[in-house]
């Protein structure tokens, strides 16, 4: 049975690149009715961030990327890494320093057990995947010098090594490993732009398994945002945005949540008196005092009889929310109450 294994060590929200990691293990396992395994590499407690598994539970949960099984933590099994060592020493396959740290006979010679006794990434690594029966391990090609040493450390501890496949990372505009100067590079950095999840998760569906490095593309992934929140219905949009469901068809058109919030906005926060086109505000105040209850249809019906009477609706729009350009006029007028649209345009 197919099983794969996703190791993130525990550093901060999940980058990019890594969240790709994540997303290639979860199709693998998915399309051969496999095992999904959550693995936090924290053997090395200098690396670990207060509150940084959690956050990366919620970037996982926040892609729609469940796991089988775990989160396992490599450091609540220090003493069976220690064993596998200890087991290498035993068979000459590894040789102790003067200070105690623990090597692998080859060339070069890894450090598996630091002087402290805990274990490195390439001890717990292999010894994981081998008790863990992993049959697969996905990951970026940065670690495919890895490969050759993780499958003879893999033959020593008496397993079969897993399958290793790497794919190609993701790169900034300039073909250098991804940092804070190419834009948003963390799925938390993602998600306080706005970005849906969904449009996240399809962008890394897109590129799958790429063979060679990819620059990542946010204009796509915007673009992606702009398809994912157009499909949403309006209650599930508002809900999206954290606003009164009636805001809806406010948000219509909104790039990401952050400007969908801002649109809401424009409606629940009042703007400044306006007096521009007095003969349009008040032929608006007759048309809305007379209209009672809006549905969509009256709504767009009424804008367009002040259209219809040579009004002017860029004033109407100023004095409705106080900017010249915004949602569409006809659902501001269905979201806003009728009291609050007369008293808005009185001037």
């Amino acid at each position: 049975m197919t099983r794969v294994r996703f190791a993130p060590s525990p550093t901060g929200s999940l980058h990019v690149g890594s969240a790709l990691t994540a997303v290639a293990n979860r199709r693998f396992a998915d399309e051969r009715g496999g095992t999904f395994v959550l693995r936090i590499d924290d053997t090395d407690p200098t690396r670990v961030e207060p509150g940084a598994e959690e956050a990366i539970l919620r970037d996982l949960e926040w892609l729609g990327i469940g796991w089988d099984e775990g989160p396992l933590r490599q450091s609540e099994r220090l003493e069976r890494h220690r064993e596998a060592a200890l087991g290498l020493l035993d068979t000459g396959a590894a040789t102790r320093e003067a200070d105690g740290t623990v090597r692998f006979r080859t060339d070069p010679r890894p450090t598996l057990l630091r002087a402290d006794g805990t274990a490195t990434y390439h001890l717990a690594s292999v010894v994981d995947d081998a008790d863990q029966a992993i049959t697969h391990v996905i990951r970026g090609k940065d670690h495919l010098a890895n490969a050759p040493l993780h499958a003879a450390l893999a033959r020593a501890i008496g397993a079969e090594p897993p399958e290793y496949v790497h794919h190609g990372l993701l790169v900034g505009a300039d073909g250098t490993k991804l940092s804070k100067r190419h834009g948003a590079v963390s799925l938390a950095e993602l998600r306080e732009r706005g970005i849906p999840a969904e449009a996240v998760r399809r962008y890394l569906e897109e590129l799958g398994l790429p063979r060679g490095d990819v620059h990542l593309d946010e204009t796509r992934i915007r673009r992606l945002a702009v398809e994912e929140l157009a499909a949403l219905a309006d209650d599930e949009l508002a809900a999206r945005a954290g606003v009164d469901p009636s805001l809806g068809p406010v948000l219509r058109g909104a790039h990401d949540l952050v400007e969908a919030r801002e649109l809401a906005r424009l409606v629940t926060e009042t703007p400044p008196p306006s007096t521009d086109s007095p003969e349009t505000l008040a032929r608006f105040r007759e048309l809305r005092a007379a209209a009672g209850t809006l549905d969509e249809e009256r709504a767009r019906a009424l804008v367009g009889a002040v259209r219809e009477a040579g009004g002017n609706l860029k004033a109407l729009r100023v004095a409705l929310t106080g900017r010249e350009r915004g949602p569409e006029l006809w659902a501001v007028v269905l979201a806003l109450p009728r009291d609050e649209s007369l008293r808005r345009t009185a001037g």
